[in-house]
């Protein structure tokens, strides 16, 4: 690729990763921008959960490179030394304290030492309410501060995480199927959210629900065979003949 890897928070320039024969992710090759919120669709198999262990350093790519924040090579780097740079990652299925508030999932999850000293004595322990309280009224859940967070619906549990995610103040969140399982209003309200949260943060949404995708209004990369099959917005990508062919006719 021709882009300048320093104009760009995530950089992958032909990577690809085979598991027993099978290519998962093929000579892929995409850039974001900083500041820059991107979907990523495709069908089963595309190679997209893939692409997000790569990045996250969960998976090792057999070659390519993978940079982020312009020179940070990736590839080099283990699961925890990334969340530290800054990449944070929501999976598909919300992973909260559920014995716990709503309030303290964010005051466990914001950025600072994890030590159980720290949660004991230390600064975790004098985080201030009102700190808690900008990230909770951001995702939507600070009238629920107090409520147990295994007490929420799916949708609330999705927004929770979310913002665990933002406690940490990562400069790139990768978010996994954010809205399976919402109701439309859920859906609606996610979509406003992920884009205020783009203000802020570069992010990448994988995502299958078409009609969320067009609300985010962002650039679409669609993946298939593990390598990019057609870019652009979402009325440039839903008319390409192979998209319809391999994902959007199914």
């Amino acid at each position: 690729m021709t882009i300048a890897t320093t104009d760009s928070v995530l950089y992958l320039d032909n990577v690809s990763v085979s598991f027993d024969g099978f290519k998962a992710l093929n000579s892929l090759s995409f850039v974001v921008r900083h500041g820059e919120m991107r979907a990523i669709i495709g069908p089963n198999g595309a190679g997209k959960t893939t692409m997000m262990d790569v990045i996250t350093g969960k998976t090792r790519p057999d070659t390519g490179t993978v940079m982020f924040d312009g020179s940070h090579d990736l590839t080099e780097l283990d699961e925890a030394d990334i969340a530290i740079l800054g990449i944070g990652r929501k999976f598909q299925k919300p992973t909260v304290f559920e014995s716990h508030s709503v309030a303290d999932n964010i005051r466990l999850a914001l950025a600072g030492e994890r030590t159980t000293l720290s949660a004991l004595f230390g600064e975790r322990n004098n985080i201030s309410t009102e700190r808690i309280d900008v990230i909770l009224e951001r995702v939507r859940l600070l009238n629920l501060r107090e409520k147990l967070a295994g007490d929420l619906s799916h949708g609330q549990k999705q927004w929770l995480e979310i913002g665990m995610l933002l406690a940490q103040d990562p400069k790139l969140l990768l978010v996994d199927e954010p809205v399976a399982g919402m109701t439309d209003a859920e859906t609606e309200d996610t979509a406003t959210l992920l884009r205020d949260i783009a203000r802020t943060h570069s992010v990448v949404v994988v995502e299958h629900d078409m009609t969320f995708i067009r609300a985010l209004g962002v650039k679409v990369t669609c993946l298939h065979e593990g390598s990019v099959l057609a870019e652009g917005s979402i009325d440039t990508v839903s008319a390409n003949q192979r998209v319809v062919e391999v994902y959007l006719g199914r």
